[in-house]
């Protein structure tokens, strides 16, 4: 391993003596551990505890409970919750990171929305072509009634109920 690896917190570096020796323990409180399957160091080839500095710090803070008279595994569950909501409060702020922008973009997209409404209307009124918009061109309406709207009679349509060219 390189000088580089030393700085990882999950580069297995430091024997039980030497992890034993970082945290002011005895090496049996870090076999302990590893015994009771909460923290998993990893082996040398010779089959030799390697532990990261990320487990120590682990280890630090499960012995700071078991020195306020916690069981061993009382006090790894406290660590393993305080972490798992630590990281479920991450969660929460980055979703409600994500929400307060979309609510932003929403807001924005609203805006321009309304202003563009805003502007056609403005236009339409000014050119006052609100209802010429939608005729077909060269078409013109010949006065008379509307064939089949409002009529009860039977009468057949007339030529002056039609549209013509």
């Amino acid at each position: 391993m390189g000088a580089e690896g030393l700085d990882d917190e999950d580069v297995p570096a430091l024997t039980t003596g030497q992890a034993a020796d970082v945290l002011g323990v005895q090496p049996a409180f870090l076999r302990s551990l590893d015994a009771g399957r909460m923290l998993r160091p990893q082996r040398s080839a010779g089959g030799h505890r390697r532990w990261t500095r990320r487990q120590l710090t682990l280890a630090a803070r499960v012995r700071a409970l078991f020195d306020e008279g916690l069981t061993l595994t009382a006090a790894w569950k406290v660590v393993t919750l305080e972490d798992r909501v630590g990281e479920v409060t991450r969660e929460r702020d980055v979703a409600l990171a994500e929400l307060d922008r979309t609510r932003r973009e929403l807001a924005r997209v609203r805006r321009e929305s309304a202003e563009a409404v805003k502007a056609r209307a403005e236009s339409t009124a000014r050119t006052g072509s609100s209802g010429t918009a939608h005729r077909v061109p060269g078409l013109q309406r010949i006065p008379g009634p509307v064939p089949g709207t409002a009529r009860s009679s039977t009468t057949p349509a007339t030529t002056t109920d039609i549209t013509q060219p």
